[in-house]
């Protein structure tokens, strides 16, 4: 998700004007919107789903740094032991 600066800035005067066309683009382009007050960013608009996807994207990659942390500093269990410990199979 690259922001193009061409396409994706919108003054808050604008927003105000027609919401529904700035949440439009958010949901086809997949692209956040930076709202601009006198020429300055102020905010982002985005879609719920594109908002969503970003969120796990980044928890699961806390996970895999967390994973790597702990094989670091020794911290690993065989597979039999985690599949215990998470009640699988």
């Amino acid at each position: 998700m690259n922001v193009k600066f061409s396409e994706d800035l919108l003054p808050l005067a604008d927003l105000k004007t027609n919401p529904g066309k700035a949440v439009k683009q958010t949901t086809e382009a997949h692209r956040p919107l930076l709202l601009t007050n006198r020429g300055r960013g102020v905010a982002v608009l985005q879609s719920v789903a594109d908002f969503e996807k970003g969120e796990e994207e980044r928890a699961f990659m806390r996970g895999v740094v967390a994973g790597l942390a702990d094989l670091d500093k020794g911290a690993e269990m065989s597979l039999d032991d985690a599949r215990k410990r998470l009640g699988l199979k």
